[in-house]
């Protein structure tokens, strides 16, 4: 084993946050990176030191060389890539590697062999994994073409191209005739070069209003992989996941097979340290596909965390330095409900349209048994306009399914945001849906349920009145009291 002594952060935001408190609680010292936009984050009063690597936005925390170079400017020798950014970059795994860093995350050929969903999903047949049928990678120009309208006329539509670089719910536009196949596979090669700079497509079937669920796996390098139960991310837009539940609610034996799957699936694929293992799963049927396997931290890791009591970032670090599994697997026993939702500033009602240069003029947080919170927000914060508009993520934890909904509508209600627009109201809303609280949800739950959007817009007095509040706390007299 080597010890980690020393511990950067590739990331902003409200992960750089994260994995800086866990460093800490390990007795590391912590380095944190920024761009110019980013001087006065939050993120950085918590770190031991702190870099400039750029003027940004964006391109500095996508530039290997700086992260590097931070870390031998630092002395830091391991580096954490969070999730985004560089989290599932093999070239950074790598370089860690040649210099002699601890990469927290997976061995850079595995990144590259997961990285790329045609050599996946050839990994996942040697195994005996079953996954939704599919092409290789499309061969250039009129061959690539006849190529995939022969899938089409084979497995029938509707079909999805996806970007083989693709990841995130990115890169991916669903066909739903030889029509639309032949007019849109050279914007998706267009689209998959300007997000990837990688324009090479592949084909899979479309199942149409899946599940999708994901299992949370650990593994070292001694062969030892174990799980952490299931995790349901239905709920999407743009194949964007808005809100996590975990375990996801599905037969026993439904779970313990695909629980069964996902650590053969890491196995072939050599995997070490923490990664997530996606599938599509048939509502009807409870029949699940393999869909690829994310060799990162996800965002809703902390409803994992919430049921079983393991930090998951803490485990990246020890399986870092070589250390075992010793984690008994009688601890894994999901038997409560946990979910997490992702306060953004953004409207919902205008196409989720971020919030960018507001102020958030008063901020009051819930709080009460099983509540976890994990962000970047305070009274006073303002939107960034160049990266995301995550303010802060809530999970909850509950007995049952319906007292945990009814913990995440108090919480969400406990929460006082005035300034910009946020998407609590929208997840108010979702509480109140009897599909959401009798377990009904596939990924077209949003696309099936326009009424969700029809949410009252939030008290103004209320604002007003908690705004004078602030002030009066703030200036120590009332203002309107003369």
């Amino acid at each position: 084993m080597k010890k980690i002594q020393k511990l950067l952060v590739a990331n902003r935001g409200e992960i750089a946050l994260r994995i800086i408190r866990t460093a800490k609680e390990m007795g590391l010292s912590t380095v944190a990176v920024y761009e110019k936009p980013d001087s006065e984050a939050y993120f950085l009063r918590f770190a031991d030191q702190a870099i400039l690597i750029g003027d940004g936005p964006r391109r500095d925390y996508l530039n290997i060389d700086k992260i590097i170079w931070a870390a031998r400017k630092s002395g830091a020798d391991a580096i954490h890539p969070g999730y985004g950014f560089l989290s599932e970059n093999p070239e950074l795994a790598a370089a860690c590697e040649n210099e002699d860093i601890a990469f927290i995350g997976p061995p850079p050929r595995v990144i590259r062999d997961l990285g790329n969903k045609v050599v996946a999903r050839e990994i996942m047949e040697k195994a005996s994994i079953p996954f939704v049928p599919g092409t290789g990678t499309l061969s250039e120009g009129d061959a690539g073409l006849a190529e995939a309208v022969a899938f089409g006329k084979t497995h029938g539509y509707p079909i999805m191209f996806k970007a083989l670089a693709g990841g995130g719910g990115r890169g991916i536009r669903k066909i739903a005739s030889e029509e639309e196949l032949r007019s849109q596979l050279p914007q998706a090669r267009s689209e998959a070069r300007s997000a990837f700079n990688d324009d090479r497509i592949y084909i899979e079937k479309c199942v149409e209003s899946p599940r999708h669920v994901e299992v949370q796996i650990l593994a070292d390098a001694y062969g030892h992989v174990m799980h952490l139960g299931t995790r349901d991310c239905s709920i999407q837009r743009r194949h964007q996941k808005l809100l996590e539940i975990a375990p996801a609610d599905l037969p026993k034996n439904v779970l313990d097979a695909m629980h069964q799957t996902a650590i053969r699936a890491a196995r072939e694929a050599g995997y070490v340290n923490a990664g997530t293992v996606e599938f599509l799963v048939d509502p009807k049927t409870n029949q699940f596909w393999f869909m690829e396997v994310n060799t990162r931290l996800q965002v809703e890791h902390t409803v994992t965390e919430i049921l079983t009591g393991i930090d998951i970032i803490r485990q990246q670090v020890l399986l870092a330095e070589g250390g075992r599994l010793e984690i008994p697997e009688e601890r894994i026993h999901l038997v409560n409900k946990a979910i997490q939702v992702r306060i953004n500033a953004e409207d919902p009602k205008n196409n989720f349209m971020p919030e960018g240069g507001k102020r958030v003029e008063v901020y009051q947080s819930p709080g009460g048994p099983e509540i976890r919170l994990d962000g970047i927000v305070y009274q006073g914060y303002k939107i960034p306009t160049d990266y995301d508009s995550l303010l802060v993520k809530l999970t909850v934890r509950g007995y049952s399914w319906q007292q945990t909904i009814q913990r995440l509508k108090r919480a969400l209600k406990d929460f006082l945001i005035v300034g910009p627009k946020t998407t609590i109201p929208f997840y108010l809303s979702i509480c109140d849906d009897a599909d959401f609280r009798d377990g009904r949800f596939t990924t077209d739950y949003l696309d099936a349920h326009p009424e969700l959007f029809d949410y009252p817009e939030p008290e103004r007095e209320i604002a007003r009145l908690s705004k004078l509040i602030a002030e009066i706390h703030s200036r120590k007299i009332n203002p309107y009291a003369y």
